[in-house]
């Protein structure tokens, strides 16, 4: 029987906005979610809300996470630093779709100020629902870790 789906969710000033919304679309699907924050629109340092959901995925807390920010491009920085992490960054559903077929992401990366809400939503229904091909692609994922 496979665990029920749940994610760490967080980001910066900039994802704020999306935040609520993106939990709420998850909670509707019966996906259990721990909000890393941040609380409001407040100007805030991205890292302080990317490493807690990084920690809660690579301990076996969630079974993934959602990062929001305006780019994006901070918050997967960030959370590529934790050694079972892998974060992808997307813009579509056809990159949403192939960060978790080819590259295993257990982190979605959205870059909030380059989307509407709609393509957001979209990434995230994708990512859920798109597997690891595992294959060929098992064998490059194992050589992303340092150690």
């Amino acid at each position: 029987m496979n665990a029920p789906l749940s994610f760490a969710v967080g980001g910066d000033h900039a994802g704020f906005d999306y935040k609520n919304d993106l939990i709420a679309f998850l909670e509707a699907q019966g996906i259990s979610v721990k909000d890393c924050g941040t609380y409001s629109a407040d100007s805030v340092d991205y890292p302080d809300f990317a490493h807690p959901v990084a920690d809660a995925v690579e301990k076996g807390e969630v079974s993934f996470g959602l990062l929001l920010c305006g780019s994006a491009n901070g918050v997967a920085i960030t959370a590529n630093k934790h050694q079972g992490i892998r974060a992808g960054l997307a813009w579509n559903t056809e990159v949403a779709a192939l960060v978790r077929q080819h590259n295993d992401a257990n982190v979605l990366c959205l870059p909030v100020r380059f989307i509407s809400l709609e393509e957001a939503k979209a990434c995230l229904q994708v990512f859920l629902e798109t597997p690891f091909e595992g294959g060929r692609h098992q064998g490059r994922v194992n050589k992303i870790s340092c150690c």
